[in-house]
């Protein structure tokens, strides 16, 4: 979901940055960098995510971002809340549970302790 959602961002830019200036309310960061940052992140940390590297820490990243998102677009809490709470606990079980077998950090792991 977050990938699709930076993807849908990159494809109208013009849309998001209005989006971030006048709709989201980002704590601290001013608008444009925060849409900068905010769809470099629904774009980079999935992946990280879907190859199992740095798992951990990305998702954890993932987890913070989802919060985040949710507390600045007030919108949210009417329409979308559910998804981004069911969303935050599917990444805090691959926090508390890590990688699985078919993962980089799994055969990295495996690698640097065989050798």
């Amino acid at each position: 979901m977050f990938f699709n959602s930076g993807l849908t961002k990159i494809a109208s830019w013009d849309s998001t940055l209005f989006l971030f200036e006048y709709e989201y309310q980002v704590p601290i960061l001013p608008w444009e960098m925060a849409a900068y940052m905010g769809t470099a992140a629904e774009l980079i940390l999935p992946v990280f995510l879907a190859l199992g590297l740095l798992t951990r820490p990305m998702a954890a990243i993932l987890f913070m971002f989802n919060i985040i998102a949710v507390v600045s677009y007030p919108l949210l809490w009417e329409k979308g809340f559910y998804d981004h709470q069911l969303w935050g606990l599917m990444i805090l079980i691959v926090i508390v549970w890590g990688p699985g077998l078919v993962s980089a950090d799994h055969w990295l792991r495996n690698k640097m302790t065989n050798d």
